[in-house]
């Protein structure tokens, strides 16, 4: 793996950690109601990147412009309908997170993202064609086994699992797709996107807007340190890395946030959960054996 491809790699790892560890600032917000959460994480989010992107990163946008100005119709079509499809995904996998983390169970949020590399990889490996050698394709059975047996225990927070990580699935999937534009650019008009869609909800239904610094604190926060700095970085990975590897790299994810649930919030987890754990992470090295070697040889080849 050349060191271009690293940074890729190590992004994708980045992005997935800082995930690890949202169900902190959530939890600090479990007071309110989980679309009220959404609503002023979308709003801040939108603020911060497009101060962000005037300020700083006039050139990409203007770049984007006039390569969007420049291709076809029906391309320019593909595109819009391709921003908008990510655009849902994102916004629903968002809301059904929140909620899971503040009113169903920490353990069936960080749940959903040890789905989600399974429903990534077979996506990329079927939607977008991405190879998968046979020791991938048995570090996913080894990954399903564990998903298994930690599913074994609650019905309702194995379908929220589900619908949590199908939804991000697909958004990874959809951006994966969209390669010549500027990843920031995009996500910020994916957020503005949903700003629009979630305006009439928040019109007709709202409270009196929150006044404590305390709330305001975690909202900033959550906007930029848990989703603005992880989704570009992990867009910023697409860019290098297959789907299939990125939808693999976020079992790193659970396994903070399991940790983050036994030993800041101090949740039980059995046995059995242990020994899924164990073949996790047994999986994610073998899925990740090629990138694990490049990466001793490059590191041998620059010491």
């Amino acid at each position: 793996m050349s060191g271009s491809n690293l940074r890729y790699f190590f992004a994708g790892i980045l992005s997935v950690s800082i995930w690890g560890f949202f169900s902190i600032p959530l939890r600090n917000l479990k007071a309110f109601p989980p679309e009220e959460i959404l609503y002023y994480r979308i709003f801040a989010s939108v603020a911060f990147i497009w101060i962000s992107i005037l300020l700083f990163r006039k050139k990409e946008l203007k770049k984007d412009l006039i390569f969007f100005k420049g291709i076809s119709k029906k391309e320019q079509q593909t595109i819009l309908l391709q921003i908008l499809a990510s655009t849902v995904f994102l916004t629903l996998n968002w809301y059904t997170f929140i909620y899971a983390v503040n009113n169903v169970s920490l353990q069936s949020a960080a749940f959903a993202y040890m789905v989600c590399p399974l429903l990534t990889a077979f996506g990329g490996f079927i939607l977008l064609k991405e190879e998968l050698s046979g020791l991938k394709l048995i570090s996913l059975g080894i990954a399903l086994l564990s998903i298994v047996l930690l599913g074994s225990g609650s019905f309702v927070e194995v379908l929220w699992s589900v619908v949590i990580a199908l939804l991000y699935a697909l958004y990874l999937i959809l951006q994966r797709k969209m390669r010549h534009l500027d990843k920031l650019n995009v996500l910020a008009v994916q957020i503005g996107l949903a700003v629009l869609m979630m305006l009439p909800f928040y019109l007709s239904r709202h409270d009196a807007i929150p006044s404590t610094m305390w709330f305001w604190g975690n909202i900033v926060v959550i906007a930029v340190v848990f989703t603005i700095i992880p989704l570009f970085l992990s867009l910023y990975a697409l860019i290098g890395i297959p789907s299939s590897t990125l939808g693999i790299i976020i079992y790193i994810n659970p396994i903070i946030a399991f940790t983050v649930a036994i030993f800041y919030f101090n949740e039980h987890i059995d046995s059995y959960k242990l020994a899924a754990y164990g073949l996790l992470l047994v999986s994610v090295l073998m899925f990740n054996w090629g990138v694990i070697k490049d990466i001793a040889t490059f590191k041998r080849k620059n010491t």
